[in-house]
C-alpha cells in the first residue's frame, strides 16, 4: 500500500488585523478579559474577500511554492463552514480560479476538524491508488457569521486560510490516525439555521442565524475527548512522547491545550500555538499552523508530530504524521 505525505503548504490571511483593543470600542469586552481566557491578541478579518478566495489564494501559494502544473492537480478538497454558495462548492470555484480543470473537487464540512477530516479523505484515494496528489485547503471567513455583538463569541474568531499538497510516496507521511464524531452534543455549536419552509407548508423564513455555541459544553467536549484521540494513537502505535517533535492543534483556546497537555503528558513545549495573532479560524487552523512552521524551517524530513482537532458536529480528529 501506498504512503501519503506532505510535501508543499500554503496559507493566506486577509491583511485586516483587529486587535482586542478595537474590539472593546464595539462590544463590552477588553484586552485582558480576551487574552487571560483563551490566549487572543488579535485575528485577520476580511474586508471583503470570500473563503473562496482565501482558498484561491491558499492554492496559488501551493503551486508557486511547488511549481507545480495545475493541470496535473488531480484532487482537490476543501473543508469550510463559511462557503460562498451552498453549491457549487469551495473546491470547484477554487478549480476554476487556478485553472486545474482535470481535477475532481468537493467540500468537507466537519467545521475545525474540516482539515483532519479532508487530509483523511486525501490520504485514503492516495493509499488505495485512486489518486497520486491530491490539495487539501482548509479555508473560513468566519466573520460574516459572528454575531458582533454577543461578547461571548465574537471575540474567539478571525479568518484565515491555508493548505497542503499531499502525494504519493513509498515511505512516511500519515501513519496512524483516529477521527470521530457525537452527534448527540451537535448542537453545542450551529451556525446558520434554516428552517424547511416553503409556498405549500406555511412556514415563516427566518434569516440565517449566526455562531451559537455552547462554550462550556464545547471546553468539556475538548477537554475530554482530544486526549483520548491522542493518547489511542500513541498506545496504537507504541510511540513514545520523546519521539514526537511537535503536536499541532487546532488553536481555539489556550486553556483548553494546556488541559490536553497535562491529560496526555506531553509537555506543553512541544505544543505549537499561535492562536494569539490568528484567535479560531476553523478549518484552517492546523494548516496555517504547518505552513508557519515549514516558513521558519521547524520541520525537517523524518520527524514526528502530531495534529489534533475538534469542533462542530461535534467531531474530532488526530493524525500522527511523519513529515
Amino acid at each position: 500500500m501506498y504512503s501519503s505525505r506532505i510535501v508543499y503548504t500554503g496559507s493566506y490571511v486577509p491583511e485586516r488585523i483587529v486587535t482586542n483593543d478595537e474590539l472593546s470600542k464595539i462590544v463590552d469586552t477588553n484586552d485582558e478579559w480576551i487574552s487571560s481566557r483563551t490566549g487572543i491578541k488579535k485575528r485577520h478579518v476580511s474586508e471583503g474577500e470570500n473563503a473562496s478566495d482565501l482558498a484561491t489564494k491558499t492554492a496559488n501559494a501551493i503551486i508557486e511554492r511547488g511549481n507545480i502544473n495545475p493541470l496535473d492537480i488531480e484532487l482537490i478538497i476543501v473543508a469550510t463552514v463559511s462557503s460562498d454558495y451552498s453549491t457549487p462548492s469551495t473546491a470547484c470555484v477554487v478549480q476554476a480560479n487556478i485553472g486545474a480543470k482535470n481535477a475532481v473537487a468537493f467540500d468537507i464540512t466537519a467545521a475545525c476538524s474540516g482539515f483532519v477530516y479532508a487530509l483523511s479523505v486525501a490520504d485514503k484515494f492516495i493509499k488505495t491508488g485512486v489518486y497520486k496528489n491530491v490539495m487539501v485547503i482548509g479555508t473560513e471567513v468566519l466573520s460574516k457569521l459572528t454575531d458582533w455583538t454577543d461578547r461571548t463569541t465574537c471575540v474567539l474568531f478571525g479568518d484565515g486560510s491555508a493548505g497542503a499538497f499531499v502525494e504519493r510516496s513509498e515511505s512516511g507521511g500519515i501513519i496512524a490516525e483516529d477521527i470521530g464524531s457525537d452527534g448527540k452534543k451537535g448542537m453545542s455549536l450551529t451556525v446558520n439555521h434554516i428552517l424547511a419552509s416553503n409556498v405549500f407548508n406555511g412556514m415563516e423564513k427566518e434569516a440565517p442565524s449566526c455562531i451559537n455555541m455552547d462554550g462550556k459544553a464545547v471546553f468539556q467536549f475538548a477537554t475530554r475527548q482530544v486526549p483520548k484521540s491522542i493518547n489511542k494513537i500513541i498506545e496504537e502505535t507504541k510511540i513514545s512522547i520523546d519521539d514526537i517533535k511537535y503536536v499541532v492543534p487546532h488553536q481555539a483556546n489556550y486553556r483548553i491545550i494546556e488541559v490536553i497537555s497535562r491529560k496526555t503528558g506531553i509537555p506543553m513545549d512541544k505544543f505549537y500555538i499561535n492562536i494569539e495573532n490568528y484567535a479560531n479560524t476553523s478549518s484552517a487552523t492546523i494548516p496555517i499552523a504547518l505552513d508557519e512552521m515549514v516558513q521558519a524551517g521547524m520541520l525537517e524530513r523524518g520527524d514526528k508530530i502530531l495534529i489534533t482537532g475538534f469542533g462542530g458536529g461535534l467531531t474530532w480528529g488526530s493524525m500522527l504524521i511523519e513529515w
